[in-house]
Formats: C-alpha cells, structure tokens, sequence
C-alpha cells in the first residue's frame, strides 16, 4: 500500500480554503483503487479568518498543523513533511495550495499512475498548470533554470496550450503545487530550505537541488490543475512605493536578496547576473510604461 501526504500550507484566505477542500475531497472520493491511501495535512500559520476552527468543524478528517505565523511557505512545508514521514510514515508527498483546482480526475490519475508503478522512486512529478481552462492557458509546465546564462522561467508560461511543444523538455525545477515528492528523494537531499528561501524560490530550490543530485524531474501531462494567479505574488499595485517593496519583501518574487541567493548557489558563470539584472530592467521598465500610458488613459488589461 502507498501513501501520499496532501500538503496544504494556509494564512487566512478561508474562501479559498473552502473552495479547494470541497474540491479536493471530491476528487478524491472518486478513487477506487484500495492500495493507495490520501492523508490530507493542513498547515495554518497563524490564521486570524477563522480557518482553523472551519476545517476542523467542516473537514474533521484532516490533520491541521499549527503555526505561528513565521513559518512562511518553506518552513509550512517542512512542518507537514515531516508530519508526515515520521508519524504516517507516507511514501509520498503532494504538494498542494488552497488556490488550485485539480481537473479531469486528477488524483484518479495520480492514484493508477502510483498503483502501476508508472512513477518511480528516482524522480519527482510535476502537473501540467493552467492559468485559464478554458483558454486553455498554460501557468507552468515545470521551471528552465541556466546556470550559465542565467535564465530562469516557467516554460510555456501565459501561452495558449496548442502552441508548447513538449517534445524533448525536462524541466530543471518544478513549482509549489502539484508536485509530487517520493520520501526517498527527502530523505537523501534534505527538506525546504526555509532558512534561506522561505518563501519564493523554495520550491524552485528544493526540486533544482534534487535534480543536480541526479533525481529526474518530469511533467505528467494527464495531472492537471488550474492556478488562481489572482491570489499569487505581491504585487505593485501600479505605485512606486508599492514598486520598492517588491524589491524587499519576502512575500514578493522580485525580492533582490532571494533572487540573489539562488544565483550564487547555482550559477556557474558571471553571465548569469546579466541576465538576472536585465530581468530586473524589464520589471522597472514595464512598470514605467504603464505609469506614462495611464498618463494618457491606457491602462492594463
């Protein structure tokens, strides 16, 4: 029998919560197979929505995990993880977010794939992320990391499904959602590195630092999930202060220091700053462009 551990970190934002646990396990009644077991592992950093007492109230089967609210992302990661490996002793672990929808019998598929022994105990499985189902617009299909040049991205992002060709691609790092970890690959690499990476770039780093350990990283295209983008990122809000705080915080993507860490781990040539520097002048300069068009009544869609 397997058993794979759902992790779900959470700071408030209990409609999302809501909305994904009713989603989530009605999926997962759907499963029939008997050798494959679910263990749903919330992790709440320090809600103040009421959403610790909802889920117990609602979803009395699932295991919630306290935080204190300095857990972030990484260290909410960790806590399930080992949760989950020394008190369950699960052979898996999912990781999952309260703002993601999982479509077309998603967990039916990762049960038979699982049962099949289709995925092996060497290598971690992404999903294929939509931004918009029914646009058929791609999120992630799994992370390109250069060390050399520096580029970092998620290949066949905000592009329409028909137009990636998948051919050939393995991806260098994998997201937070709708991946799968083997035990295994944890025990050998280590957990999260929620020191220095507690937020953004966790999940980019745990999965990069698997594969230069030789772990195989791949994307099962029938695991398929939809990402809610309006709940992602810190965002400028079109601002400059709100610009400025991107550069700092660590709840933002385009946090200096984070970005800067990650290149000094795993760059391997002083091309790479190059490219992270241009990155940076795209950011500031998509954002001086639309400050001057708003000038003149155009604004972002």
């Amino acid at each position: 029998m397997n058993q794979i551990a759902i992790l779900i970190p959470i700071f408030n934002g209990l409609e999302f919560t809501k909305k994904c646990l009713s989603n989530l396990y009605g999926e997962l009644a759907r499963i029939k197979l008997n050798d494959i077991v679910f263990q749903v592992i919330i992790i709440d950093d320090g809600s103040t929505d009421g959403s610790n007492q909802w889920i117990k109230s609602n979803y009395s089967n699932a295991t919630i995990l306290q935080g204190n609210g300095n857990l972030w992302w990484s260290g909410g990661i960790n806590l399930g993880a080992k949760y989950a490996i020394e008190k369950l002793d699960v052979d898996f672990i999912l990781l999952w977010n309260n703002d993601i929808t999982a479509i077309n019998n998603y967990f039916q598929v990762l049960a038979r794939e699982i049962s099949n022994k289709s995925i092996k105990a060497n290598e971690i499985i992404g999903s294929k992320i939509y931004s918009d189902f029914e646009a058929k617009q791609i999120w992630s299909l799994g992370g390109v990391f250069n060390s050399r040049t520096g580029a970092k991205y998620m290949f066949g992002q905000s592009k329409p499904e028909d137009t990636i060709d998948l051919k050939d691609f393995s991806p260098d790092w994998l997201p937070g959602m709708g991946t799968l970890v083997p035990v295994k690959i944890i025990k050998d690499i280590g957990f999260w590195d929620a020191k220095n990476f507690p937020q953004y770039f966790g999940d980019s780093e745990f999965t990069l630092r698997a594969k230069c350990k030789g772990y195989r990283l791949r994307i099962l295209q029938d695991l398929q999930i939809i990402n809610d983008i309006s709940n992602s990122t810190l965002r400028h809000q079109n601002s400059l202060s709100g610009l400025i705080r991107t550069f700092y915080d660590r709840k933002s993507m385009f946090s200096v220091k984070y970005h800067l860490r990650f290149y000094r781990k795993y760059a391997t040539s002083p091309l790479a700053y190059l490219s992270l520097i241009n990155s940076y002048f795209r950011y500031i300069g998509g954002f001086l462009k639309w400050k001057v068009l708003g000038m003149f009544g155009i604004y972002k869609k």
